[in-house]
């Protein structure tokens, strides 16, 4: 008899038969809250109408049309409708099927654009699983360990996680782009160095935001020593944060974005975005593929991106992330066991910890499991999987967060009872 891979393990006892808006249903007939949204994927909600009758038509027209054999109408579209959101000067476009392949990607053209081989990257992120990214992915071991030789020319930098550190932003912030000039100047040199790639906010990293001088100082030195800044926004983009794109909030533009995730709602599409003229620097025959802007993904996808503009689910990320910001807020400050509160719009977490402050893995997986049994599906990061984290979907109304609120605040009772104190 044949079975999935034993180290398949779902974070969840839950086999869900159903799924809509910002529940599961499972095959018992119980619902589930779902503040996991398949890891940041659902942006809409489960089988949003808009987003199922786009799917259902174009699969009775043009299920797959191979990118770079024919063109179809989806991709052109999709391709348009991005143009409205990317960020100016961002005219360019190459799609894929996953975070990983469009991290690849994107390094593929950094490398190819500069003729450097080299590429910088954050301690604490996560960019995939693929051998190139698991190479520039240091969030934890897990992703990265047993298949080695990694891919070679990767150097970590820090990344101002102040809550680690125990430090200010401004101390983290200093510390960290003072540690960045140090590697530029003893590890990989400027005409060495293709890129810097970050996430605005650290992932399965620990849900940690990165700040405006840091963003501004990675910049600076990008435009200053000739490599490109890489921004990684495959959980961050589309609404997530409270803003379209995470580093809206930093004010500043890369010049490769990366997307995917909550573009199409489930349906798996990624992609690049990068100028036009950097574009043409990559190589003839570099970029192809042959499931990437699938037809019924680029349709799922379009229809995404006009039910987050139509509505105003930014808007209601940014609304939403507010409200329940406040209230894990106010469990952490009854729950010693709770070191910190962090994240940006709807993706936000709570970090558990011992008496003398080290991680505590096994108290946020305790919280984790009682939450499934108040009936609210959540999942861990952070390098330990010492914290727990919120990603619902972009769609959450208000009663909704106060039902996860209510939930939240009966698993950390239950998580942490006994637990040791801070």
């Amino acid at each position: 008899m044949t079975a999935l891979s034993p180290h398949l393990r779902q974070a969840t006892p839950v086999t869900a038969v159903r799924g809509e808006g910002v529940h599961l249903y499972g095959e018992d007939g119980r619902r589930y809250l779902d503040f996991t949204a398949g890891i940041g994927v659902t942006s809409t909600g489960h089988c949003h109408p808009r987003v199922v009758a786009a799917a259902q038509e174009q699969v009775g027209t043009l299920i797959h049309g191979q990118y770079t054999t024919v063109m179809h109408q989806p991709l052109q579209r999709l391709v348009d409708k991005l143009g409205e959101v990317l960020p100016s000067g961002l005219d360019s476009l190459f799609f894929t099927n996953s975070g990983s392949e469009a991290v690849e990607a994107a390094l593929r053209l950094a490398r190819q654009a500069t003729g450097r081989p080299n590429v910088l990257v954050c301690h604490g992120g996560f960019h995939g699983r693929t051998v190139a990214a698991a190479a520039m992915t240091t969030s934890g071991t897990r992703f990265r360990s047993g298949f080695s030789p990694l891919m070679s020319g990767v150097v970590v930098t820090p990344f101002p996680s102040t809550y680690r550190y125990g430090w200010d932003e401004e101390t983290a912030t200093r510390f960290a782009l003072q540690e960045l000039d140090y590697t530029l100047q003893t590890i990989s040199s400027p005409a060495d160095t293709a890129a810097i790639i970050v996430e605005p906010v650290l992932g399965e990293g620990g849900y940690v935001p990165a700040n405006r001088a840091f963003m501004e100082g990675l910049r600076e030195r990008a435009d200053r020593h000739g490599f490109l800044l890489i921004l990684d926004e495959v959980q961050t983009g589309v609404g997530r944060t409270g803003r379209f794109w995470g580093h809206d909030h930093f004010g500043v533009t890369p010049d490769i974005l990366i997307t995917a995730k909550g573009l199409a709602s489930g349906f798996p599409i990624s992609g690049i975005a990068a100028s036009e003229e950097l574009m043409t620097k990559a190589w003839p025959g570099s970029q192809g593929g042959t499931y990437g802007a699938n037809a019924v993904a680029c349709a799922a996808a379009c229809a995404t991106l006009d039910v987050v503009r139509d509505e105003k689910l930014v808007e209601n990320a940014d609304a939403m992330g507010q409200r329940l910001r406040t209230g894990l807020e106010a469990v952490a400050e009854r729950t010693p066991a709770i070191g910190d509160v962090r994240g940006l719009g709807l993706m936000l977490a709570s970090e558990f910890v011992t008496e003398d402050g080290s991680p505590d893995p096994e108290t946020a997986a305790r919280v984790q499991r009682a939450a499934i049994d108040e009936g609210l599906l959540l999942l861990l990061c952070g390098a330990w999987n010492q914290v727990v984290r919120m990603i619902p979907a972009l769609v959450i109304d208000e009663t909704a967060v106060d039902e996860g609120l209510q939930a939240w605040s009966a698993a950390v009772e239950a998580g942490t009872a006994g637990a040791s104190q801070r």
